[in-house]
Formats: C-alpha cells, sequence, structure tokens
C-alpha cells in the first residue's frame, strides 16, 4: 500500500523527525510506501505532492499542532499525535491500513449497489405510466433502505 503522512509539532523538528524515521521504518519493513511531511518550528521538509496525495491509499497526520487537511479530503485519515508515531508507529500504520480497508470496501460496496438496479426500483412500469408503489416508498426511499442495510452488514462484517 501508499501512504502519506505529515509529522509537526510546534517547539522544533527533532520529535517531527523521530516520528517521521519511525513511520518510514515501519512503512518499509512491512512492504508497504510511504511520504512523511514534516513540520516543525525550522520549517516545512518534503512538502507532499498533489501526485503524490492522490496516488496515496490513505494518511497518516501524527501532529500536536493544527494543520490544514483540506489537501486530503476524500482520502482515508487517521489522526495521532507526534508521541504515537515516536512510540507506536507500527500502531498507526495498521489503523491506516484498515481505514483504507474500509474505504476501499465502502467504495465498492457503493458502486455495486448503483448498478445492481432491477425492475422494482424503477419509478414507472414497462407501459411508462408511473409503477404502484404498494408500501408508499418511492424508489429513491427504497434504495435509501437498501443503502443503510449495507452499510449495517458492512459495519457488521467489520465487528465480527
Amino acid at each position: 500500500m501508499k501512504f502519506v503522512a505529515v509529522t509537526s509539532c510546534p517547539t522544533g523538528i527533532a520529535h517531527c523527525q523521530m516520528a517521521a524515521e519511525n513511520l518510514e521504518q515501519v512503512a518499509a519493513a512491512n512492504d508497504h510506501a510511504i511520504d512523511v511531511e514534516v513540520q516543525g518550528a525550522m520549517g516545512q521538509e518534503n512538502e507532499l505532492s498533489s501526485e503524490a496525495i492522490a496516488a496515496a491509499d490513505a494518511v497518516i497526520v501524527a501532529t500536536d499542532t493544527s494543520i490544514t487537511r483540506d489537501r486530503f479530503e476524500g482520502k482515508p485519515l487517521v489522526e495521532g499525535s507526534v508521541k504515537d508515531a515516536i512510540a507506536d508507529a507500527e500502531g498507526l500504520l495498521e489503523r491506516a491500513i484498515a481505514e483504507a480497508d474500509s474505504h476501499a470496501t465502502a467504495a465498492t460496496d457503493d458502486a455495486e449497489s448503483t448498478e445492481a438496479t432491477d425492475d422494482s426500483d424503477s419509478d414507472t412500469a414497462s407501459d411508462g405510466r408511473p409503477a404502484a408503489d404498494p408500501v408508499g416508498l418511492s424508489a429513491t426511499s427504497r434504495r435509501g433502505e437498501d443503502r443503510s442495510s449495507g452499510l449495517f452488514a458492512r459495519l457488521k462484517r467489520l465487528f465480527s
């Protein structure tokens, strides 16, 4: 898998750099790729490119300061502190893998539910007239119920 990460602390660069190195070592040890941007009092190192972010399966944010997250919109994201990345980089990476897998499963399930339409979802009968709706639900409402049932099934599988 491919990840991007940001480490940031308000007082210096040493802790941010240690956190970045731990994330890089754990990712490499587990055959994953990672690009880490380091933000500290000394400035910014290894700024993440939009291409690296787009190619990433998930984002890890290990910061003790606030950072702008807009550039990661739509990406699975896990958060922790710089201390988390220093003491338990493997745990952060495992969470990022789980989040990426969950995001990919949700995207696949959503695509399948969009593709899987049958005549019962049609708002019109075969002759072009509005279809009968015996239980008072429009097709849109029925599809919404199917999606929530799908979400329930996915959550149940995750926690089983």
